[in-house]
């Protein structure tokens, strides 16, 4: 009978390098779900979600083709706190059944979820054990400028709206703390793997 693999939550802040980790992980072969992928695919044309925020936040929040129009439905709930909590209600069990599923898929002996609001909304109750990867918040900035070309205050603001370090770091069985350069991520990676093979249903 072949095991269930187990399922190994990745989370860092903006910046901090998670992507990065989570392709090393996927070049060892490890079966990888990235939960923002999934936000995008339950929002998708035809799909039952995108026809509840239509018929909620009206036409407007379409772009021409029919997708949804992520940038105005941004400014409607960052503007209304009660807006943000409607679509989350709505999203979050959306996302968690489209994150089962394919991880259900995994044919690793371990499988990872990343997500960047793993502790904040509830997904890291999927998982047996949390990755977190981590930054000094200096570089997280400097990497965010860099990759997107947004503005400091832009990236303070979503710092601020993610879960601060400690809260990650109080749900984290393990650190990779990222200020160093690729080689070095891929050697941790490498240990970290070799150690989660070693691991039965996530626990040492």
């Amino acid at each position: 009978m072949t095991t269930k693999p187990w399922i190994l939550g990745l989370t860092g802040g903006i910046g901090s390098g998670k992507s990065a980790v989570a392709q090393r992980f996927i070049e060892f072969g490890v079966h990888v779900v990235d939960a923002d992928h999934a936000a995008r695919w339950v929002v998708e044309p035809g799909k039952p979600a995108l026809t509840k925020i239509v018929e909620h936040f009206g036409a407007e929040i379409l772009q021409t083709d029919g997708q949804l129009d992520r940038s105005a439905l941004r400014a409607r709930i960052f503007a209304d706190a009660h807006e943000r909590q409607w679509l989350e209600a709505l999203l979050h069990p959306l996302i968690g059944e489209e994150i089962s599923q394919y991880l259900s898929r995994a044919a690793s002996p371990y499988a990872i979820l990343v997500s960047p609001l793993l502790v904040e909304s509830g997904q890291h109750r999927l998982t047996q054990r949390i990755l977190v990867v981590d930054a000094p918040e200096q570089l997280q900035v400097q990497r965010t400028i860099a990759r997107d070309q947004s503005s400091s205050e832009q990236v303070h603001a979503i710092l601020k709206a993610q879960a601060n370090r400690e809260e990650r770091l109080r749900h984290a069985h393990d650190v990779l703390l990222n200020d160093q350069d690729l080689n070095w991520v891929h050697a941790e990676v490498e240990r970290l793997h070799t150690f989660y093979l070693s691991l039965r249903g996530g626990q040492a």
